[in-house]
Formats: structure tokens, C-alpha cells, sequence
């Protein structure tokens, strides 16, 4: 079992940089890959990143890439979402999930079982 708990969003003018925090616990965390996701008002949860613990690889959606940089600290058990250059259209609740997804189904939400109760990120205009 894995618990997530986001922490870090709010409210940035657009051009700015806002980090959101996931901590997890559990005693398998750092077995898990964990991904990032967001949901808009409306909009189905999309996939923005992910990262996969023991070895650091990471893999982003091509609207976010080159902005938005994950990482992790194995000793505080937390993972970072680094957002840069945000745009309006980033506005949404961001959630961190845990999970073993394979490759081919790392962009899916479904194959994530275990998720924190989302952050709100808005950005203005």
C-alpha cells in the first residue's frame, strides 16, 4: 500500500514557475513508478509526466516538455513537479500517482492504482 499526498499549488501569472510536491509512504513506495497527471474543468485527467524511482527516467506529454521537470528525493520520499513558463492552459487540479505500468501504458490513468487528493494550480492571464 502507498500513500500520496500533494502539496505546493496555487495561483501564478503566466510566464511563471510553481513546484507541487508529492510525498509518499508506505512500505514499498520506492518500488513504484509515479506519474502526473492534471484534470481540468470538463476535461478528462491527461497524463503530463512520470518518473521511475529507483532509476530516475523520466518521460513528459509533448504540451508540457521542455517547461515542466519531474524529480525525486529518496531521503524525504517525495516527488517534484517543477512547472515552468506555465501557460493558462495549465490551469488544473494536478494528482500524483503510484503504480508498476509497463511502458506502452505509463499515459494512462488507469494503470496507476494508488492517487493523492490533487492540487489545485491556476494560471492567469
Amino acid at each position: 500500500q502507498v500513500q500520496l499526498v500533494e502539496s505546493g499549488g496555487g495561483l501564478v501569472q503566466a510566464g511563471g514557475s510553481l513546484r507541487v510536491s508529492c510525498a509518499a509512504s508506505g512500505r514499498t513506495w520506492r518500488n513504484f513508478a509515479m506519474g502526473w497527471f492534471r484534470q481540468a474543468p470538463g476535461r478528462d485527467r491527461e497524463f503530463v509526466g512520470f518518473i521511475r524511482w529507483t532509476v530516475g527516467t523520466t518521460n513528459y506529454a509533448d504540451a508540457v516538455k521542455g517547461r515542466f521537470t519531474i524529480s525525486r528525493d529518496n531521503d524525504r520520499k517525495k516527488v517534484y513537479l517543477q512547472m515552468n513558463s506555465l501557460k493558462p492552459e495549465d490551469t488544473a487540479v494536478y494528482y500524483c500517482a503510484a503504480g508498476h505500468p509497463d511502458d506502452e501504458v505509463k499515459y494512462m490513468a488507469s494503470a496507476y492504482p494508488y492517487w493523492g487528493q490533487g492540487t489545485q494550480v491556476t494560471v492567469s492571464s
